[in-house]
């Protein structure tokens, strides 16, 4: 009998009895949770379900925090650009920032801690050229080049949570108290964090799992003058930095961190930025410290006899589920935001806790469950995006989050939840702990390497990025794909050289990021390794700007392999006369739509009569295939997520690895449907990915075929 009941945390509130025992019926909810916003009341506590229990260790202590302002967490901002016009000149540094966010530090010796720059030449201004006017907020500086652009960077005091912040302005809390964010490496807040969490863990004796969101450190959230965001990185541990800590970092590392390390040009250290030695020895240095204190807190819920969960979000700074630091804090689960395939198997796939939960979408906010919305869009969309993925590894449990009483005046979409919960207690309950059939390994290239996995761009506030971003349409793609994927960094393989189960290796992304590679293509070392790793028979699949660092007449290092490079206007005088198309090729056997490369890349060429050339269009090639030696490589201008795109790259990785045939086990010819099969199980199943009805032919694991039809998000299973 099909289990109806289990796997799923609902949210509730205060007030809201009637409509949670309804939905713990109907969606089959066996846990409840309260959000940042709400409370359960006694009453919904004695319901037959497990209590979550929001914890925030650093935040919404503000009677503590208040009287220990000197604690409260910093960061070091970067004024915007100035342009001298005269030898003297003043900054507002303050200028463009959301002043109830964040307070100047003035108690630490600005002199010491804070840096001018000369941008334009890149030079620090000597200490003795700058005085600063507190009373202003202003940085007066003397001697300056007239027609430089200078900057200050300077540290903060963070006075307001940013995710409070957030929902406090999305919600309308109106004068509800600004939680102020307090910094556990000071004295008095470490000792206080453990006092706190031992008492409430006294006083809140119907708490089943403490649930921390997260622990320290909020990823780098700052708002412009409007309160509207102003610069959100979901990896950044500009929130991390204190005094305190520049000290610490010193005295182990035997070096100090300049502002600079921090700042960053600006660009503050984002996951796209090739990271300096300084800021990988600084985020190894907070990820130890944060596992320390993370381990110590963990123990006393265990000491409870409680279970101790972690968000993965809003303070989740070093604790990086995939760093070497993270099984030692001992957590029993993690749960995260799941925003599609990429961000569950993000979750899904982290080793050392005893079960993963999905946060779905949407959350039952007001910006998305008002009058004459319809939540199922988005409800649908996020199912079934992430459902791909959800077959390869799945969660162990899934929920939601924010005000049930929101929800609940939609009855369309708790219909289609109460269905969509049933289903995924079915696929759980077919596959769980059952490996499915890879036909290939696949290891995704860049800096950084397992540490990364999964994760690119994480924040949905940018969605139109996510929906163009070849190396997030990358994730999403391999996310619910018959692949096994792995992720390894540069150094990597410099130091322990190729794995020999790896089929074909992805290097995607802009020229200059970290996922490109940037200056460790300048590496000879890496690059005739790599070129000895494709003439011997391996896989390459390269997409934006692969292997891209202007050297040596070469803006793609590895254009030898692609048979492509870039146009950068040195060799517009060379005759490009490669340009004709393939009219067929393996790739786009089963296409049924115009190409879609995103943001794609320009001036693309290829070099020889040798590239196959699948897609060239606007005198720029898109899509070209290579042989090199006993190996293959393909090269796409972009690769935005799509049935299609996820479709297309499936036929390079096989193109690639030279193993044509094999793709039709356990297929589809239709891109709008996947087959997913579990031969230790003895059972395969069919999707649907879209919205609508699909038909197709499924090829099993010995290539024999059968046409099905399948409604619109359908999934149906077989016995092998």
């Amino acid at each position: 009998m099909a289990e109806t009941k289990g796997r799923v945390t609902l949210p509730s509130e205060a007030g809201f009895i009637k409509e949670t025992k309804e939905m713990l019926t109907r969606w089959g909810a066996d846990a409840l949770r309260d959000s940042d916003g709400t409370k359960l009341d006694p009453e919904i506590k004695k319901l037959d379900a497990k209590i979550y229990t929001t914890y925030f260790v650093a935040r919404g202590h503000n009677e503590f925090a208040e009287a220990h302002m000197e604690e409260c967490q910093q960061l070091y901002l970067m004024s915007r650009r100035c342009t001298a016009v005269d030898r003297e000149m003043r900054i507002s540094f303050l200028e463009g920032y959301y002043g109830e966010q964040m307070a100047p530090d003035y108690i630490h010796d600005p002199k010491e801690w804070w840096e001018v720059m000369d941008r334009t030449t890149g030079q620090v201004v000597s200490v003795e050229s700058w005085e600063l006017d507190k009373e202003r907020h202003q940085v007066y500086v003397r001697n300056v080049q007239p027609f430089h652009e200078y900057t200050v960077s300077f540290l903060v005091y963070a006075v307001w949570d940013p995710t409070q912040m957030y929902n406090h302005i999305t919600n309308d809390w109106g004068d509800k108290p600004h939680e102020i964010p307090f910094d556990v490496r000071q004295p008095a807040s470490g000792q206080f964090a453990k006092d706190y969490l031992v008492q409430w863990l006294k006083d809140n004796p119907d708490t089943d799992v403490v649930r921390f969101t997260t622990f320290f450190y909020h990823f780098t959230l700052v708002f412009n003058q409007e309160a509207k965001e102003k610069f959100v990185d979901w990896f950044g541990y500009g929130g991390t930095v204190s005094v305190k800590a520049l000290q610490e970092f010193e005295a182990e590392y035997g070096y100090r961190l300049r502002p600079e390390d921090l700042v960053d040009n600006g660009y503050y250290n984002t996951p796209f930025r090739v990271p300096t030695k300084a800021y990988r020895d600084y985020m190894d240095f907070i990820q130890r410290f944060v596992a320390k204190k993370a381990t110590e807190l963990v123990a006393l819920v265990h000491e409870a006899g409680r279970e101790a969960m972690m968000f993965l979000g809003d303070n989740w700074i070093g604790t990086e589920p995939y760093g070497p630091y993270f099984e030692s804090i001992g957590l029993d689960a993690v749960v995260g935001s799941v925003g599609g395939g990429a961000t569950l198997r993000l979750i899904s796939d982290i080793p050392g806790v005893r079960y993963t939960e999905g946060r779905f979408l949407p959350y039952f906010f007001p910006d998305t469950f008002y009058e004459g919305n319809d939540p199922c869009i988005e409800a649908r969309e996020n199912w079934l995006s992430a459902r791909r993925a959800l077959m390869r590894k799945p969660l162990d449990r899934i929920g939601y989050g924010g005000y049930l009483s929101l929800a609940c005046k939609f009855p369309d979409f708790t219909d289609y939840i109460e269905k969509l919960t049933d289903e995924f207690r079915d696929i759980y309950n077919k596959i769980h702990g059952t490996k499915p059939y890879c036909g290939l390994k696949v290891a995704v290239l860049n800096c950084w390497g397992r540490l990364r996995s999964w994760q690119a761009y994480m924040v949905a506030h940018a969605l139109w990025y996510k929906q163009t971003y070849s190396y997030f349409g990358m994730l999403e793609a391999l996310s619910g794909m018959s692949v096994d994927v792995c992720f390894l960094s540069f150094d990597d393989i410099l130091k322990s050289g190729i794995p020999a189960d790896i089929d074909v290796i992805i290097n995607a992304g802009d020229a200059g990021s970290a996922y490109s590679g940037g200056s460790w293509w300048e590496d000879e070392f890496l690059v005739a390794l790599l070129r000895r790793w494709v003439y011997e028979g391996g896989g390459l699949v390269g997409i934006g700007e692969p292997s891209a660092f202007h050297k040596n007449g070469r803006f793609f290092q590895l254009a030898d392999i692609f048979g492509v490079d870039k146009e950068l206007g040195f060799t517009l005088s060379t005759d490009k006369y490669f340009t004709k198309s393939l009219e067929q090729h393996y790739l786009t056997e089963d296409r049924s739509e115009p190409f879609d490369f995103g943001e794609s890349m320009k001036n693309v060429y290829a070099l020889g009569a040798d590239t196959e050339i699948i897609e060239y269009s606007d005198h720029e090639l898109h899509l070209a295939a290579h042989s090199y030696g006993k190996g293959r490589s393909v090269y796409m201008a972009g690769l935005p997520y799509s049935c299609e795109n996820t479709r297309l790259l499936l036929r390079a990785l096989y193109y690639s690895a030279g193993q044509e045939e094999n793709l039709y086990h356990w297929y589809a010819d239709n891109p709008r449907c996947e087959v997913h099969a579990y031969p230790e199980a003895g059972i395969y199943a069919a999707l649907n990915n879209s919205g609508r009805e699909q038909t197709a032919t499924i090829y099993d694991g010995s290539g024999n075929t059968e046409q099905i039809t399948l409604e619109a998000g359908a999934i149906r299973w077989r016995t092998i």
